[in-house]
């Protein structure tokens, strides 16, 4: 029982509730704002704490080279659903997920371990696809906007995430690389994505898409953290000093974004 409650009804319970911030915060200050400070570090940190207390920290930190190479893949998948919700959200949607499905599928069978490999890849995907939606399509950030949140909108948010962080944990047991994977699954961006889209139409889940593509850095930068302090410095040190530093990067973040149309 207790094993159970560690390996899934835990960790989907944490992140459940922190997942229901996401896009309330991308309401209240703006797309610019809201999409980077949608993307610090929330349920991979959960994530990676309960694969730590069940696996160790030393498959930890090996799970967690793959990351960075997987949120590249996140980036595309991003900026595909922005570029084609134009068309539908149901043609975005599903462009994004074939592409996510393909790649994910490669990146596990060439078993990724080597974090260096996973970074050049991540910041490759990053200036490539920020480019294109700053530069090439010029999607513009968004302001403002109000919406009423339905306590159903909340749960079903919660619920996504909170379970694939539940697969991501219970994978664990079975790989590595997997594992790694399935943390950054992007259900806090799909869930944001769809719901920006139905309350504001493309342009502002668009603005919201551009600004998390930005953002990433911060997700990255913990995975980073993590895959070299987990086994020298435990779980709690760890993943304090890796969320430091996140916070840190996200500051930077904004600071720079805030000089960019």
């Amino acid at each position: 029982m207790l094993n159970f409650l560690i390996q899934t009804a835990l960790p989907f319970t944490i992140s459940a509730l922190v997942v229901i911030l996401i896009t309330v915060i991308a309401e209240k200050y703006g797309t610019k704002i809201g999409g980077i400070l949608g993307t610090l570090p929330s349920t991979i940190v959960v994530a990676f704490v309960f694969i730590a207390l069940n696996r160790g920290v030393d498959f930890a930190s090996e799970s967690v080279a793959v990351v960075p190479a997987e949120m590249g893949i996140n980036l595309a998948f991003l900026c595909i659903f922005a570029l084609l919700a134009y068309k539908s959200m149901t043609t975005g949607l599903f462009a994004a997920f074939v592409f996510w499905i393909i790649f994910s599928s490669i990146l596990f069978f060439t078993d990724m371990h080597n974090i260096y490999v996973s970074l050049a890849l991540f910041f490759i995907s990053m200036i490539i696809t920020f480019l294109i939606l700053e530069k090439v399509k010029k999607i513009k950030s968004q302001g403002k906007r109000q919406v009423h949140y339905t306590p159903l909108k909340i749960i079903l948010r919660g619920v996504l995430t909170g379970a694939i962080i539940a697969i991501s944990v219970f994978l664990s047991n079975l790989d590595p690389v997997l594992a790694g994977i399935f943390s950054v699954f992007p259900a806090i961006l799909t869930s944001t994505m769809i719901i920006s889209y139905r309350e504001h139409g493309p342009d502002f889940s668009a603005g919201i898409a551009k600004s998390m593509i930005f953002g990433s850095s911060s997700v990255m930068s913990y995975a980073t953290a993590i895959h070299f302090l987990y086994p020298s410095y435990g779980i709690v040190l760890g993943s304090i000093v890796g969320l430091v530093i996140a916070v840190l990067i996200s500051l930077l973040i904004i600071k720079i974004r805030n000089k960019i149309s």
